[in-house]
C-alpha cells in the first residue's frame, strides 16, 4: 500500500476546489500527467474513487465530497506543525521548566522572568518549587530543563555553576530578648526555643555537618518541614530559627529581624544545575544566558 504524501493531498484539494486539472497543475508547479499520477496514487491508497473527469469538467464523487474536509484538516495540521517548528526556532513559542528550591525561587526568578517575558512574550515559564533533593532528581530525569539548587545537592550526571553564597543567620522577632544583642553566641541559643527544619532537609544537613566538627549540636524545640513554616512560627513569637539569609523578608519587616551567627560561619552556595552531556533547548539556553547576565552584573 502506498503512503499518503503531502503533495497527494494538496493535489486532491486543489483540483477539488478549482475543478480544473490545468489550474491545479499550475498552482502546484506540476505537469498535468504528474498531477494525475498523484491523484491516482491517492485513490489507490484509499481504495476509493475521489474524482470524476471528462474533457470538459471535473467533479467530486460522493466519497470525494466526504473525504475533502478530512484532507483539508490533514493539510492544515501539517502546515501548523511546520509553523510551530518555525515559531520554536525563532523563539516565538516554547516552554522553559525550572526546578528551583523555594527560598531561591522568589530571590532569583521574578526579575529575570520579567525581562525574559518582555523579550520573548510567547515562551511560557514553568517553575517547580521543590526541595533540593527533588529538584536535583527533576533535572536528572529531564522533567526540568535545569535547576537552581544548593551545591550540596550533587549528582554524577549534573554540572553546577555557582551564582552566589548565602550565609545562615539567626531569625527572630524584633522584640525578642536576643534582638537586643549586637553579637549572638552559641551558648545564647541553649536557653531559647529553637525552630529547626527536618533532618532530611538539605539546609539542615548542611548545618549539622558544619557544626558537628565544632562540637555544636542544634537542640530544636519545634521541627518543621519548610523554612517558610519556621519563619511563620518565629513571627508568632514561638522561638528563633537558623536559616539562610535569602529566606528572610526585607530588612524593613516590622516584626522580624536577623543577626549574624558566631563562628563557624555557615553558608550555602546557590547555583545553576544542568544535566551533563545533553543539549538544552534553545529557549532554556536563552533563559540561562539572561539569568547568568543578571547575576554577574
Amino acid at each position: 500500500m502506498h503512503r499518503i504524501e503531502f503533495l497527494d493531498l494538496a493535489a486532491f484539494v486543489r483540483v477539488a476546489e478549482s475543478q480544473s486539472f490545468q489550474e491545479a497543475a499550475q498552482a502546484l508547479h506540476l505537469s498535468q500527467p504528474a498531477l494525475s499520477r498523484r491523484l491516482q496514487k491517492l485513490e489507490e491508497t484509499l481504495g476509493a474513487k475521489l474524482l470524476e473527469r471528462t474533457t470538459r469538467r471535473t467533479w467530486l464523487t460522493e466519497i470525494g465530497k466526504e473525504y475533502l474536509p478530512r484532507a483539508r484538516r490533514m493539510l492544515e495540521d501539517y502546515e501548523s506543525s511546520i509553523q510551530g517548528i518555525r515559531e520554536l526556532k525563532t523563539h516565538q513559542k516554547g516552554t522553559v521548566t525550572i526546578a528551583c528550591i523555594p527560598t531561591a525561587a522568589f530571590y532569583f526568578l521574578p526579575s529575570v522572568i520579567r525581562v525574559f517575558n518582555e523579550a520573548y512574550p510567547g515562551i511560557r515559564i514553568r517553575i517547580l518549587d521543590v526541595s533540593a533533593n527533588e529538584g536535583l532528581e527533576r533535572v536528572v530525569s529531564g522533567d526540568a530543563d535545569f535547576g537552581i539548587n544548593m551545591i550540596s545537592a550533587q549528582h554524577p550526571d549534573v554540572s553546577f555553576t555557582p551564582l552566589l553564597r548565602d550565609p545562615f543567620v539567626l531569625a527572630m522577632r524584633s522584640d525578642h530578648p536576643l534582638a537586643a544583642l549586637t553579637e549572638v553566641n552559641w551558648q545564647d541559643l541553649q536557653n531559647v526555643r529553637l525552630i529547626t527544619v527536618s533532618r532530611d532537609s538539605g539546609n539542615r544537613m548542611l548545618l549539622d555537618s558544619a557544626l558537628s566538627g565544632h562540637g555544636i549540636r542544634l537542640n530544636g524545640f519545634y521541627e518543621v518541614q519548610h523554612l517558610s513554616t519556621s519563619l511563620g512560627l518565629v513571627e508568632c513569637g514561638l522561638g528563633v530559627a537558623i536559616l539562610p539569609r535569602m529566606a528572610m523578608p526585607d530588612a524593613e519587616h516590622e516584626n522580624l529581624c536577623s543577626r549574624e551567627l558566631p563562628p563557624p560561619h555557615i553558608e550555602r552556595t546557590i547555583g545553576l544545575v544542568r544535566r551533563d552531556g545533553e543539549p538544552l533547548s534553545s529557549t532554556a539556553e536563552l533563559f540561562i544566558e539572561m539569568l547568568l547576565k543578571r547575576w554577574r552584573e
